[in-house]
């Protein structure tokens, strides 16, 4: 989160815990988050006659989130699949921390990247603990190490540890999707690769999986580069977002507050949507925000939290009628009140463009 707090124009790299199961006695055999770098990536089918991916260079910092979005036909899941060398580049090179993926055996590649799909991929006929435990097995772990990694990741994404037991079958969508996430981080990987992870998933239950996600990110802080053809969960989730044509050309790469207040052509303007300017309230939460005490002023009878969005406070003050709310942290102390023109000044100078509400790499989480 940026230091700064935003004010209204008065006129009109994080380390893992000392007991962290996934760090061996002596060096870890990955570092915990790892750049990556996409060189002049090109991928051509000889059955297609346009390209699926041309030229496309991107440069992801270590711990950042970066979200490939766009149009079907643009790219995104076979950007993934270069990556892990799932399918074979046909121009440029890919290097993770450094090196080219193109040194590397791809199945010993394959064990150092994580990877969450939409449909999970959870072996059916393997226990909960099972399932997670896969890569770690494969890499040679002793049984308590594996055990208590199994057991610390279950508690990491929230669930009970008595769930190691169940199978598949017997879990929520949700459930498993977190177990998805747990088997995905199980090695300590240094990155982790998301194609919509959390896509056919209910509303609620996706919103929830997203938050708890970045949570989790504030925790771990892995290199993810992560896939969605929604532009709010991009603007969510990302640190970065690369924004991807029809053809896999590269639109736009920028932090979401850049691409929203500055699209790179119609095209971008037209995907990120008109509304765009609201979208910016989503970026940062009251925390962020100077607020005034009521100095006479008589807020309404509710209340939004501190660490509430700037767009659903707006929501909030809307719905009270537009009286003032008091603004409230979570011991439900007065950290001051918002209104409608306080959130209008912001939007008016442009304060909110360099903010994001979950923070850069860079920042503190």
């Amino acid at each position: 989160m940026h230091a700064g707090r935003l004010v209204a124009d008065p006129g009109p790299v994080f380390s893992l815990p000392a007991d962290n199961t996934a760090q061996p006695e002596g060096p870890s055999p990955f570092p915990q988050a790892a750049t990556l770098e996409l060189r002049d990536v090109s991928k051509r089918y000889s059955s297609q006659r346009e390209p699926a991916i041309v030229d496309l260079s991107l440069d992801v910092g270590a711990g950042e989130v970066c979200v490939l979005v766009g149009p079907s036909g643009s790219g995104k899941t076979t950007a993934l699949r270069l990556i892990n060398r799932m399918i074979p580049l046909t121009d440029g090179d890919i290097l993770l921390g450094g090196r080219s993926v193109l040194d590397r055996e791809p199945n010993e590649l394959r064990r150092e990247i994580g990877y969450v799909i939409q449909q999970i991929g959870l072996f059916p006929h393997l226990s909960v603990a099972d399932n997670i435990a896969t890569v770690p097995r494969l890499l040679g772990w002793d049984r308590a190490r594996t055990a208590a990694r199994v057991t610390e990741l279950l508690d990491l994404i929230g669930l009970d540890p008595e769930i190691g037991s169940r199978y598949p079958a017997q879990l929520s969508g949700g459930q498993r999707q977190r177990v998805g996430v747990a088997r995905a981080l199980a090695a300590d990987p240094p990155l982790m690769l998301m194609d919509e992870p959390f896509g056919a998933i209910d509303p609620i239950t996706r919103t929830r999986l997203q938050d708890e996600f970045l949570r989790l990110q504030e925790h771990v802080r892995k290199t993810v580069v992560f896939v969605t053809h929604d532009i709010d969960e991009a603007i969510k989730m990302g640190d970065k977002i690369a924004i991807l044509r029809e053809g896999g050309r590269l639109a736009q790469y920028d932090t979401p507050a850049e691409i929203l207040t500055n699209p790179a052509d119609e095209f971008v303007a037209e995907f990120v949507g008109a509304d765009r300017a609201l979208k910016r309230l989503g970026l940062s939460t009251l925390a962020d925000v100077q607020l005034p005490q009521p100095n006479g002023l008589h807020p309404g009878p509710g209340s939004v939290a501190l660490q509430s969005t700037v767009r659903d406070a707006l929501s909030q003050l809307l719905a009270a009628g537009g009286r003032p709310l008091r603004v409230v942290d979570e011991h439900d102390n007065v950290a001051g009140i918002v209104t409608l023109e306080l959130l209008g000044g912001l939007l008016g100078n442009g304060a909110l463009a360099g903010s994001h509400a979950h923070g850069g790499a860079g920042d503190e989480r």
